[in-house]
């Protein structure tokens, strides 16, 4: 015989199923349930297990979800359950109750992990699209600084290219998110980001003598130089990679002015290193000028 009080309470959790998308309740409340049932279950007692973990496994939210999920563990592990489940059936019919509800027991299990994997994933994929998202946005903020940037210098039309650079590397992240690759979707926003990140601070840089106003030694003003040189570096890195790709003349032009900026840099960081700033200062700027000429040489105007 079954005890009383344990269909209700079966009947009630038959019901949860059809509305949390995980099983982390459910299996808790049945393992409490169950743990407290008979020490030999009977036959209708394993009915109603079978019945549940049956809708646990097929037809509930959390099935659901398992179903839906990418995640080839959770789909594994939900075959697993599905497999324990029929063995359990086929023991019930051979009346070895006890078995059976040791069978369902572990399909349960299973079950759980399956629905724990696939909430990962979800999860995962959540997190995904909100960084997607995310510098989606930012490289939309800072293209529309940039346009205003550019008015402010009067360098509007001959920055086109790189805004259609930038156009072109959003629209490709675009197609890798829809094609399920949101990964590479954002590493593609991310060096749009980049590209248009250093582009505003290479215009903002570009009026040495208001810059000067603001150092109050020549070694702070080297520190500057340092950093806009190395500024000015990262953008052919990020902007120039497809194009040198593309053309082993472009590569071997930029490759020429980047070898003599490094060279350049070399004799600045000498000056500094005794103490000589005011001309480690203007050998810097030299440095970032090369650097300049890389960047207009593959056709890519940046003032400064």
């Amino acid at each position: 015989m079954v005890h009383a009080g344990h269909t209700p309470i079966l009947n009630i959790m038959l019901g949860l199923t059809t509305r949390f998308s995980t099983g982390v309740f459910l299996v808790a409340a049945v393992s409490c349930v169950w743990s407290q049932g008979l020490a030999t279950p009977g036959k209708e007692q394993t009915a109603a297990r079978l019945k549940f973990v049956e809708k646990l496994i097929e037809h509930s939210s959390a099935a659901r979800q398992v179903k839906a999920s990418t995640n080839p563990d959770a789909k594994a592990r939900h075959a697993q359950a599905r497999v324990l489940y029929a063995k359990a059936v086929s023991a019930y019919h051979s009346e070895d109750y006890t078995n059976a509800a040791d069978l369902l027991n572990q399909a349960l299990r299973t079950m759980f992990a399956a629905v724990r994997m696939a909430d990962r994933d979800k999860v995962l994929a959540e997190k995904r699209e909100r960084d997607f998202q995310n510098r989606l946005g930012s490289v939309n903020a800072l293209t529309d600084a940039h346009n205003r940037v550019s008015e402010e210098k009067g360098a509007g039309a001959a920055n086109s290219e790189l805004r259609q650079w930038v156009d072109r590397k959003v629209a490709q992240a675009h197609r890798l998110r829809e094609a399920g690759k949101p990964v590479e979707g954002r590493s593609a926003l991310d060096e749009a980001y980049v590209a248009i990140k250093v582009a505003i601070e290479a215009l903002r840089g570009g009026d040495t003598l208001v810059r000067a106003l603001n150092f109050a030694t020549k070694q702070e003003e080297y520190q500057y130089e340092v950093n806009r040189n190395d500024t000015h570096r990262m953008l052919v890195d990020v902007l120039l990679r497809e194009k040198m790709e593309g053309s082993d003349a472009i590569k071997t032009m930029v490759q020429r002015f980047i070898d003599n900026a490094a060279g350049t840099r070399n004799k600045a960081e000498e000056l500094a290193g005794k103490g000589e700033y005011d001309e480690a200062v203007k050998t810097m700027e030299q440095s970032t000028k090369d650097i300049l000429r890389a960047i207009r040489s593959a056709g890519i105007y940046i003032p400064g």
